[in-house]
């Protein structure tokens, strides 16, 4: 699980990174 940039963010955990909210950059 890799979250950096944002503040409100969703992950799911079940083998992808879904990023929901505000996220500025996604890092896998």
């Amino acid at each position: 699980v890799a979250m950096e940039k944002g503040l409100r963010f969703a992950i799911r955990e079940g083998g992808r990174t879904v990023g929901a909210g505000t996220v500025t950059e996604i890092l896998e």
